[in-house]
């Protein structure tokens, strides 16, 4: 038994792949003309060029002039870019490119060629080239998916309960009675053959939640480690006695001792087993949610919350870790003066983006007049990440949907840990 090792993954880059995925998810082409190439790991890319361009001498027998352009167009593109490497990148690598109306549309031709590159978060061990009305994100959208799972058993003589970690929730699966009979003696029954009895029904018990174990984390959700709890030597009797299958024997990792087993076990298990999941990434976001949250209510000074106050903090290097919900749909749309170099700036939800950067475009710069402004758009995690490169800050996406996730949505969905109390700073 021991800690488990499970890979960190970077939670800026996840959210990053994520956002882009829902994003390509929404485009369609007006015809077969949006490229889908998945470069597997350790492909020659003098390979994939050649294919490509292949491809693109087929491409010129498409009837339609228009959709003929944009796939030349597109597939010429993404060999360009496939060009500046010198090598497939370590884990693969991911192409979607094709011919898109310009943002809040546009007629018959006024489409913009645009191209997304995306270095996939596991080992890439599949080619794929299509040519399609929509973008193949699915084999990305599958390696999104976390497969570290940690199962649960919850046991003591009258119940058992089921659970899962993954991702970023804790799940009751199921839980079940045990039909042992108490300790205590049953009239006309001598102590003996109430003891067999009950030990047959124990044995019975074990086997059954035995075998319901290994259907749930052998069959169903193939588990890197198991946590067994309950109260009492229930838990030791049964791993003790190998009614575990021996891959899932193998697996155990701890055993902790509750005041409950069934559901009610699972949650306390979970809240008990932070140091040997320490590497298990909702325990991690649970931590980072409890600390903020520690030093705001002792005011310490070194808590800060609302999305204003830790953008000044980063700038003014204050900020130790920055954490924030992957759910925010907040996005920094900045107007530049080409003359002046004045800035204006928001932070808006996204459905106030589009008529927010058309207000920067059509009217002057409020400095020096100018109608010369240049109009950009950040995703806020974006803009956050920069920021936080300049100044040495740790940058955290956690999971907007899970408990702790909505602990600091109660605080407008961002917090930040700081360095000092910025209050006694002379």
């Amino acid at each position: 038994m021991g800690k488990i090792k499970i890979e960190k993954q970077d939670s800026v880059k996840i959210y990053k792949i994520r956002k882009t995925l829902d994003e390509l998810s929404q485009k369609s082409g007006r015809g077969t003309e949006l490229i889908t190439v998945y470069i597997p790991k350790g492909k020659q890319l003098h390979e994939i060029v050649s294919a490509l361009q292949q491809e693109q001498g087929t491409a010129d027998n498409i009837k339609s002039d228009l959709t003929r352009t944009h796939v030349v167009d597109s597939l010429g593109k993404v060999v360009q870019r496939l060009k500046l490497y010198k090598k497939t990148p370590e884990r693969g690598l991911v192409m979607f490119c094709g011919a898109l109306p310009p943002e809040g549309g546009g007629p018959l031709g006024s489409e913009v060629v645009k191209v997304w590159e995306i270095d996939p978060p596991k080992d890439l061990n599949q080619y794929l080239y299509r040519c399609d009305d929509h973008f193949h994100v699915d084999i990305l959208k599958d390696m999104l998916k976390d497969d570290n799972l940690i199962g649960f058993l919850a046991i003591d003589a009258k119940d058992a309960g089921w659970g899962l970690l993954h991702g970023d929730k804790i799940e009751v699966l199921s839980q079940t009675g045990s039909g042992v009979a108490g300790k205590h003696r049953q009239g006309g029954q001598s102590a003996k053959r109430f003891q067999k009895l009950r030990e047959m029904e124990l044995t019975y018990y074990f086997n059954r939640v035995a075998e319901t174990t290994r259907e749930y984390f052998i069959d169903i959700y193939p588990i890197k480690g198991l946590v067994i709890s309950g109260p009492g030597p229930t838990k030791e009797d049964f791993i003790n006695g190998s009614y575990l299958e021996y891959r899932l024997q193998d697996m155990i990792i701890s055993t902790i001792d509750s005041s409950y087993s069934g559901a009610e076990g699972i949650r306390e298990a979970f809240a008990k087993s932070a140091d040997i999941l320490s590497d298990f990434r909702m325990v991690e976001e649970k931590k980072l949610v409890e600390d903020l949250f520690r030093e705001i209510n002792s005011h310490s000074g070194k808590g800060s919350y609302g999305l204003k106050e830790i953008i000044d903090y980063l700038k003014n290097n204050v900020v130790k870790i920055l954490i924030i919900n992957d759910n925010t749909n907040l996005h920094r749309v900045e107007g530049k003066c080409k003359r002046c170099q004045h800035i204006q700036e928001e932070v808006l939800e996204r459905p106030q983006v589009i008529p927010k950067k058309t207000e920067y475009a059509n009217n002057p710069c409020p400095s020096c007049k100018s109608m010369e402004v240049e109009v950009n758009e950040q995703d806020i995690v974006d803009y956050l990440e920069l920021l936080a490169a300049k100044t040495g800050a740790q940058l955290e996406v956690i999971s907007g949907i899970a408990e702790h996730g909505n602990m600091l949505a109660s605080l407008g969905k961002a917090g930040a840990i700081l360095r000092y109390n910025p209050g006694h700073a002379k």
